[in-house]
């Protein structure tokens, strides 16, 4: 890895002064300022990985088999090629599968899905420090998250607070900030109650057999909307959004006005992601394998279905599962990640937010989890899970498609990625 700026520096500073022929030589502030100068500081992404044994948490007589990574992986990122090079570990047993960075991005928070804290064998949610000058972590400390198998993660607009959604714990719960960036007891903790839906997705793709949440409630994914006023979260078992009003002072949820909305039974509400304009809401759907198109009014917290439409190729059928859903930072595309099917679904977004099909791309792995964009937008990561690899993408940006690199890099269940920018 290339040497910080800040490591050149102090390099450079211990030659300024030299004595020659008896002589004092200092260098110029040009020279310096050019030395330095010439270090560009790295591009560093963070993977999230299944780091442990998976005990299947329903039943103590079956165990799910090991995960391959190792906790934590850094590597830095060539700005050019998109090419990843291992720098870094930082070793967990606890299966960090979901990340998430403070605002200034000094912070990183991880969930830990095989954590087993307490009675009800909790998971936990884990505050590090990050160095800025290579990205390396050091652990703040580690919290209970008061359910089973936090599997989502992300920090509050305000900065105060972490939200953690407890995958077979069916909850959610608020944990503190405080100054240092460690995290403090839980301030709320909602545990959802409702009908599970039906082991069969009312939109399930034509020969189907995809029943895998059903069977208890699954909180999946939680986070506020851009102004921090609302909070929301998914529960795939119940098929439900809830939508709750924040008091970002105490750390409080309480429930708006509807409570929830309702997806079709069985379909299975898995991760959700804001359009730029804050007025439309895309959601994911599991087991349905579909993208849901909501008008979202901020000033009541309020979401109205408006479209679906598949997350698959048009004439497929057998099974999929859905993973993860991002819309371009220029807002004019969205994407879906289809597990089984193992493609991402590509759409362009009309002038009434209402999605188009473009393409699907093959993501030269088994079951990505979950993908993300570099800080440019011109390169797209896919975390395949069962494939112990991330295959890297150049995205076309006019017309929203992907183009495989030709480079993977190797990692144990890789569950997710992140990407820090030291040069900011």
């Amino acid at each position: 890895m290339k040497r910080s700026s800040s490591q050149t520096r102090r390099a450079f500073l211990r030659t300024l002064t030299t004595l020659a022929s008896g002589a004092l030589v200092i260098a110029s502030p040009q020279v310096l300022q050019a030395q330095v100068n010439d270090t560009e500081r790295p591009l560093i992404a963070y993977v999230g990985t299944y780091t442990s044994p998976l005990k299947n948490v329903l039943s103590t007589q079956v165990d799910l088999p090991p995960g391959n990574g190792r906790g934590i992986h850094l590597f830095q990122v060539d700005r050019d090629t998109g090419a990843m090079t291992p720098c870094g570990l930082h070793e967990m047993g606890t299966s960090p599968s979901a990340l998430a960075f403070n605002a200034d991005q000094t912070r990183l928070y991880s969930a830990n899905e095989t954590e087993r804290i307490g009675e009800n064998e909790a998971g936990s949610i884990s505050a590090f420090a990050i160095d800025r000058t290579d990205g390396t972590l050091k652990l703040l400390n580690s919290v209970s998250s008061g359910g089973k198998g936090p599997a989502h993660l992300s920090v509050h607009p305000s900065g105060k607070f972490v939200l953690a959604a407890n995958y077979f714990g069916g909850s959610v719960v608020v944990l503190p900030i405080r100054p240092d960036g460690s995290l403090g007891p839980a301030s709320d903790f909602k545990k959802d109650e409702g009908k599970i839906g039906p082991t069969k997705a009312t939109n399930a793709p034509p020969g189907s057999f995809a029943i895998s949440g059903h069977d208890l409630a699954h909180a999946h994914m939680i986070e506020a909307d851009p102004s921090g006023r609302f909070v929301l979260h998914v529960d795939l078992g119940l098929d439900k959004i809830y939508l709750w009003k924040f008091d970002d002072e105490k750390g409080l949820l309480s429930p708006n006005d509807p409570a929830s909305v309702s997806l079709p039974p069985g379909d299975g509400p898995r991760h959700f992601h804001f359009h730029p304009n804050g007025r439309w809401l895309y959601s994911l759907q599991e087991e349905g394998s579909t993208i849901v198109l909501f008008d979202y009014d901020s000033a009541q917290g309020k979401l109205s279905q408006r479209k679906t439409i598949s997350s698959l190729p048009p004439g497929f059928a057998g099974s999929n599962f859905c993973s993860g859903i991002l819309v371009s930072e220029d807002g004019r595309f969205v994407y879906a990640g289809n597990r089984l099917h193992d493609s991402i679904g590509i759409f362009s977004i009309g002038a009434t937010g209402e999605l188009t099909f473009v393409a699907d791309e093959w993501t030269r792995g088994d079951y990505p989890r979950s993908f993300n964009f570099d800080p440019t937008g011109k390169f797209l990561y896919s975390c395949n899970q069962r494939g112990d690899n991330i295959a890297v993408f150049r995205v076309d940006q006019k017309l929203g498609t992907l183009k495989f690199t030709g480079k993977y890099t190797p990692v144990g269940n890789p569950s997710t990625i992140v990407f820090l920018d030291l040069a900011e």
